[in-house]
């Protein structure tokens, strides 16, 4: 049996995690058949999601849960594709998780209003005397995060710009095709597309929606890839979800 360990949709996105919808898709190119379930981060080393457990052994990461049924199943995302596509596959996801991501997740976790609709959903658990606290000590984690590499030291107008950059070029290499490199999906769509998705929510107050609107291509492929992928897909609730905050 195997298990994709991670979250369903929240803020109006198949998933919260770019990275879990990311690995869903990859999982489904390659054909393998898994259910889904919520992730335990403190049941994981590196407390991070998603993760697999296939037959008992525990893979964590979008990349290496990739490579490990690549490797089991003796086919991979990339046959048949020529080394320049293979070359540009992996540049534009490194580009759309390196940057991109950072620049959503700032949007999410460092402005006030936005916090306290959606990640700060993740606490509902915790007990209501220890919640402001718990709250202010992850903030400030992420507050540090975000000042070490970099992210937190541009102004938003910056980070807007340099988003900007990122997603005219996707939308660029899109064009008037279905997916990035042709008529059918690749794994550098499931890696794009998962942090599109991500940036494009409307749930959120922040320019990044409209920077990915602004492209009717872009618009488009998204649906395109949402329908064929997440419009089947089912997740169990978390439970930590179904408390009201206090």
């Amino acid at each position: 049996m195997i298990t994709l360990y991670g979250w369903g949709p929240m803020f109006d996105c198949p998933s919260p995690s770019p990275f879990v919808m990311k690995a869903d898709i990859q999982l489904q190119m390659l054909g393998v058949e898994f259910t889904r379930a919520i992730a335990d981060l403190n049941a994981v080393p590196k407390q991070k999601a998603p993760y697999v457990i296939d037959d008992g052994q525990l893979i964590e990461d979008s990349n290496f849960i990739r490579h490990h049924y690549e490797t089991k199943l003796g086919k991979g995302l990339y046959d048949g594709m020529s080394g320049k596509d293979i070359a540009l596959s992996w540049a534009m996801e490194r580009m759309a998780e390196g940057q991109l991501t950072k620049i959503m997740g700032y949007e999410r976790w460092m402005k006030e209003d936005n916090f306290n609709k959606g990640p700060a959903q993740f606490f509902a658990d915790v007990p209501a005397p220890a919640r402001p606290s718990v709250l202010k000590e992850v903030r400030d984690g992420v507050t540090a995060t975000n000042m070490g590499e970099g992210t937190g030291r541009f102004t938003e107008a910056e980070r807007m710009q340099l988003a900007d950059w990122d997603i005219g070029a996707i939308a660029l290499q899109l064009g008037d095709q279905d997916y990035l490199l042709g008529d059918a999906p690749t794994c550098a769509d499931a890696a794009v597309a998962a942090v599109l998705i991500s940036c494009a929510t409307e749930f959120f107050d922040t320019p990044l929606s409209g920077l990915v609107r602004k492209h009717d291509n872009l618009v488009a492929y998204l649906d395109r890839m949402t329908s064929r992928y997440f419009g089947h897909a089912t997740w169990p609730e978390w439970p930590a979800l179904e408390q009201e905050p206090a």
